[in-house]
């Protein structure tokens, strides 16, 4: 196994951090290595945010789901899906372009989540820990005002860095599925009740599977922060739509 597939392979999400800060080099060359990422006919349509101001942070940890380690982080970048300067670039240019659409969202936001992971593999080679936080898309309407962005500019992907502290390093990686079940050959198969029971039961360890099964359903897909993220994607949506109409 290389380098790069081992660093993969052990890479966790951190959300513990130690005192040591992250130079002025380290953060460049994570940002450097952010903007090589693979990008939908080199158009690279996404904005990266730094966010330095340690009261912006105090903010977003309230307003991510109330996690205060966010407040904590070396390192906080907002990945914002950005087709907004492509359209003033045209529109500088005499051209005649439509209203971007749901496509073209689409396609902004897989453009920044690809920049982002590069982000996360760069700092894991640099010893530097990393969290996604997919609250950043909860309380769209709040986000979007809080870092003034235009109507074509969504805040898709949002990751806090630091050195991780001893225990997170010794912290155990959740187990992924295998890839039995991840890979299909050539079109989807749905899992039958017995393959999924499979694929999952190792997360509830010593728990019950469906008692595990309800209480994540409960946690995680029904909870509160999961369907106002919905709702605040939708509305956004619904506006972006309309705009284009």
């Amino acid at each position: 196994m290389n380098e790069v597939i081992r660093q993969l392979h052990e890479r966790k999400s951190v959300r513990a951090f130690t005192e040591q800060e992250i130079s002025e080099q380290e953060k460049r060359r994570i940002l450097e290595a952010a903007i090589q990422a693979p990008s939908a006919g080199n158009q690279q349509l996404y904005t990266i945010l730094d966010i330095k101001d340690p009261e912006l942070k105090k903010r977003l940890a309230v307003t991510c789901d109330n996690q205060p380690f966010i407040a904590k982080a070396k390192m906080v970048l907002v990945f914002c899906a950005d087709f907004q300067k492509w359209y003033d670039a045209f529109l500088e240019t005499g051209c005649e372009p439509r209203h971007p659409g749901a496509g073209d969202l689409m396609l902004a936001v897989t453009d920044a989540a690809i920049a982002a992971q590069n982000a996360v593999v760069a700092a894991q080679s640099l010893g530097i820990g990393s969290c996604y936080i997919g609250d950043i898309m909860e309380n769209c309407e709040m986000h979007r005002k809080l870092f003034a962005l235009p109507d074509y500019v969504f805040p898709a992907v949002m990751l806090v860095f630091g050195y991780p502290t001893r225990q997170q390093m010794d912290r155990a990686k959740p187990q992924r599925a295998d890839i039995s079940h991840i890979v299909h050959e050539n079109s989807y198969r749905r899992m039958d009740a017995q393959e999924l029971r499979k694929m999952h039961e190792k997360n509830a360890g010593t728990k019950d599977y469906e008692t595990w099964m309800r209480a994540f359903c409960e946690r995680k897909y029904n909870s509160d922060f999961s369907r106002e993220m919905s709702r605040s994607v939708e509305q956004y949506l619904k506006a972006f739509r309309e705009k284009g109409e």
